[in-house]
């Protein structure tokens, strides 16, 4: 998955505003992301104090293979943190920690980033610590940021994209029910060489209406 870890991997939006033209679900979101409650996970804010679990499960290999580099070290993840509460503010992106119902540290974490003035089109991204993967704690926290970005932020197209070699990745949104549109060719650096990117997406209607039809499995799941 793509995550924006730093503010300077992110394109400049200073120009987007803050009202979204009523596409959004009257919200208080800018201000106070709400508690999202699933049967196996808690979707919260961000705090500092998620920064120390977050670098212990977001920074193994396993994990971070596919995606974008995190943060280094913990006060990478302080900054971090606090760069995802500013973006919030400003209307333009949301981050929720996940937290297992049984504990109350950060095991995760899925963002939800506008592509364009409004919600309307956005990008979504995901990193769970591999302890809990197989768990059913993925498909459980996604489903409740997909209602969340389609019911409160008003996005009518949300994009992912994952490493054509990330069959975990691909595995889950196609367990989504995301439709596979194309291959984003050598568009991920990782590990001095470029890697082609699935690009998945999620229309309003069909997730209101129940979830696009599956398509056969697009890659091996050998991969994690």
């Amino acid at each position: 998955m793509r995550e924006p870890w730093r503010s300077e991997r992110v394109p400049d939006r200073s120009a987007y505003a803050p009202d979204h033209g009523g596409a959004v679900v009257a919200s208080d979101w800018r201000a106070r992301l709400p508690l999202l409650t699933g049967a196996l996970v808690t979707l919260r804010a961000l705090q500092a104090e998620d920064a120390a679990s977050l670098f212990s499960m977001l920074t193994t290999e396993e994990v971070s293979r596919f995606i974008s580099p995190p943060p280094t070290t913990l006060e990478g993840f302080r900054r971090f943190i606090a760069w995802t509460q500013e973006e919030q503010t400003a209307g333009r992106h949301v981050c929720f920690a996940v937290v297992p119902r049984d504990l109350t540290m950060a095991i995760g974490l899925f963002q939800v980033r506008a592509l364009e003035p409004t919600f309307e089109t956005a990008e979504w991204g995901f990193a769970l610590g591999s302890p809990y993967w197989g768990s059913g704690m993925f498909v459980d926290a996604a489903r409740l940021v997909i209602d969340f970005a389609i019911g409160t932020l008003g996005v009518h197209r949300l994009e992912a994209r994952a490493a054509v070699q990330n069959g975990r990745g691909n595995g889950a949104l196609h367990k989504l029910g995301a439709v596979r549109e194309g291959v984003l060719r050598r568009s991920l650096l990782r590990g001095g060489r470029y890697l082609d990117q699935l690009l998945w997406t999620i229309f309003h209607d069909e997730w209101t209406d129940g979830g696009a039809a599956p398509e056969p499995s697009p890659t091996p799941r050998n991969e994690s």
